[in-house]
């Protein structure tokens, strides 16, 4: 019997195998092909603020640029627009991706990462508004690459990569206790490059918890059967019930915020790689309820990514085109909008993006914050840069900094968290 078991499972894992393999060989594009896609005229699409010209596929080669992060120079600090302030909040921690600001304005700062994570919250107080940090200790540890956090009520929530967790919880409390975190949703943990982040937001009337999930890969090179639950935005009740897919076909959505005019929710999402230096341009865009992207199968709408062709053509003719592209392989994470009077006018109500910087093109782009202004609720206009000077002048790889999460604090100063400086900024503006 122990003989006819091991035999079955045996066989199981080599026709798990076959089908992987196969669909490996299916995904590869030869480099005739490749050469004859490239060869295609441009893609056009209709976006939010006008039109997008797109190259075809494999227009230039797929390349790994990895960055070299390089200390600043003295003197030297991120740049503003003129009238604009940079300083130095906190410094000091161990990837700090991450920043909530809770109702009573304390802030809470994630220090995370793909490997060797800190896997820790860290609560910074400032106790009379100041500008100056006088409280900084540990709130949370013992944590599985935590993102996400909110306080509702009597309690505050985490997503770790494997799970949204929720804790019993005081306004003004500098620390919990690991012991009494509940897991009330499980959510599937691991993925390609850093697809590890779970982020999480509620609604106006706080019933509901909205979750980003990331792929497990790149364009579902592993099998759609690893991506249940996964490129989506998740709904939940409070207690993690009546769980829904809000929307899908997003590859890797992170920031996601509000929009203060209409109420639209926006998140910022992570495409596809290995199509070229300027394949395929990260994106923000509205999220509509029940939506779909595209992702794997296609993207910016109905353009078909080569490696699936012909798979999905239903998924493919009802995906939506985002909004507002944000150029290829930055990396752009942090979402906020500026809903704050502190900021001229221009500002108000406008979107800024936190743009880590990716591997995957010739030139590195992103590393920056970039601003894309808003009316009426709409977008009216490319992505500008905001918070600039983190790459360096002289050089095809150091960078001095990695921006992430922004955030708007009540005083309508801008946070900036640059992990891989191990910093955060504040960018003021005085009237």
């Amino acid at each position: 019997m122990k003989l006819q078991t091991t035999f079955i499972i045996l066989l199981i894992m080599v026709s798990l195998q076959s089908c992987k393999t196969e669909r490996e060989k299916k995904m590869k594009v030869s480099e005739d092909e490749k050469e004859m896609i490239s060869q295609e005229p441009a893609d056009t699409v209709q976006t939010a603020i006008g039109e997008l010209i797109l190259p075809k596929p494999y227009a230039t080669e797929s390349v790994r640029k990895q960055n070299s992060m390089a200390d600043w120079p003295e003197g030297k600090m991120p740049v503003a627009p003129e009238g604009f302030t940079v300083t130095k909040l906190a410094d000091g921690f161990k990837n700090p991706r991450w920043t909530y600001i809770a109702p009573n304005g304390d802030l809470f700062v994630c220090e995370a990462n793909t490997k060797n994570s800190a896997g820790l919250i860290t609560i910074l107080r400032d106790k009379d508004n100041d500008g100056t940090i006088e409280l900084r200790d540990t709130f949370l540890e013992d944590l599985k690459q935590p993102l996400g956090m909110l306080i509702i009520g009597d309690y505050f929530y985490v997503a770790n990569t494997d799970g949204l967790y929720k804790y019993p919880y005081k306004e003004g409390q500098t620390a919990l206790k690991p012991s009494e975190g509940k897991k009330i949703v499980t959510l599937p943990a691991g993925g390609y490059n850093n697809h590890w982040t779970r982020n999480i937001i509620t609604n106006k009337a706080q019933d509901k918890i909205y979750i980003s999930v990331g792929s497990a890969s790149n364009v579902g090179e592993y099998g759609m059967e690893e991506e249940i639950r996964r490129a989506n935005i998740i709904e939940v009740d409070l207690n993690g019930a009546n769980e829904k897919i809000y929307a899908s076909g997003l590859r890797n959505p992170v920031g996601m915020d509000w929009n203060p005019v209409n109420g639209e929710l926006w998140t910022a999402v992570n495409e596809r790689d290995k199509l070229g230096d300027n394949l395929v341009p990260d994106y923000v865009t509205s999220v509509k309820e029940g939506g779909f992207y595209g992702w794997p199968y296609s993207y910016f709408g109905n353009i078909e990514d080569p490696r699936l062709e012909g798979e999905a053509p239903d998924l493919v003719a009802k995906s939506i085109i985002p909004d507002v592209s944000v150029g290829p392989h930055t990396a752009s994470l942090g979402l906020t909008f500026y809903d704050e009077g502190n900021f001229p006018s221009k500002y108000k109500n406008g979107l800024f993006v936190g743009q880590h910087g990716s591997w995957n093109r010739s030139v590195l782009s992103g590393y920056r914050v970039v601003f894309i202004p808003f009316e009426n609720g709409k977008p009216t206009g490319k992505p500008q840069d905001f918070l600039t000077g983190f790459i360096a002048e002289d050089s095809e790889t150091d960078v001095y900094g990695r921006p992430v999460c922004v955030a708007v604090t009540p005083s309508g100063d801008l946070l900036v968290n640059d992990d891989s400086g191990n910093t955060i900024w504040k960018v003021s503006y005085k009237n």
